[in-house]
């Protein structure tokens, strides 16, 4: 799209090689939560953007490729989410708490828990999906749990880990339909009894 600065200027070449990486992406998206991912080809992601396979091919490697920069983009918007939450003006404590709920939001965007939780591990393997996640989502738990916690390193990556495969599970009941409100009051009171008895309002 032409810059909101240059309304009526033609799109510079960047600007249409990112409207067409993002058109690629977008359709994938579409494509790969209705179909899944085995079932959608990389002819049927061009047509849907409205290019050809060649640009498909310019911006990824192979499909592999493009979902992975799709799982990508999904975990950053997840970690812009549980970010936006947070503030200097609030107890590390308290973030956590609120960082929490905030995942647990983000992750009911239609089909992400499928991309980023069933299909991710399965498309990608599980090393790889992890390592996303680790510079995501899990990176925001992480340091959260560093300064709420007086904790040896390791053991806060370790407790890191189990927490984050918590909140996952928590995420893909909710998209088989737990009731939300429930799933969230009770990550809440975990992570609480994780913190300890602080005394502050966390609810």
């Amino acid at each position: 799209m032409p810059s909101p600065d240059r309304p009526n200027a033609p799109r510079t070449n960047l600007e249409r090689t990112q409207a067409t990486r993002h058109a690629l992406l977008e359709a994938a998206r579409a494509l790969f939560v209705e179909k899944g991912y085995a079932d959608t080809s990389t002819p049927e992601v061009s047509a849907a953007a409205g290019t050809t396979r060649g640009a498909l091919y310019h911006h990824f490697v192979d499909k592999r490729d493009l979902f992975r920069h799709l799982l990508l983009r999904e975990a950053q918007a997840v970690k812009a989410d549980i970010l936006a939450v947070s503030s200097d003006n609030l107890s590390p404590r308290q973030a956590l708490i609120d960082g929490a709920q905030a995942y647990l939001q983000a992750m009911t965007v239609p089909g992400r828990t499928r991309l980023m939780l069933i299909d991710g591990p399965a498309v990608l393997g599980l090393s790889e999906a992890i390592a996303i996640d680790d510079d995501n989502a899990a990176d925001t738990l992480r340091e959260g749990l560093a300064a709420a916690l007086d904790r040896d390193p390791t053991q806060i990556d370790a407790l890191a880990k189990l927490l984050s495969a918590a909140f996952d599970r928590a995420a893909l009941e909710i998209d088989a339909g737990a009731e939300p409100q429930a799933m969230r009051e009770s990550m809440v009171w975990l992570l609480r009894r994780v913190l300890g008895d602080s005394g502050e309002a966390v609810d």
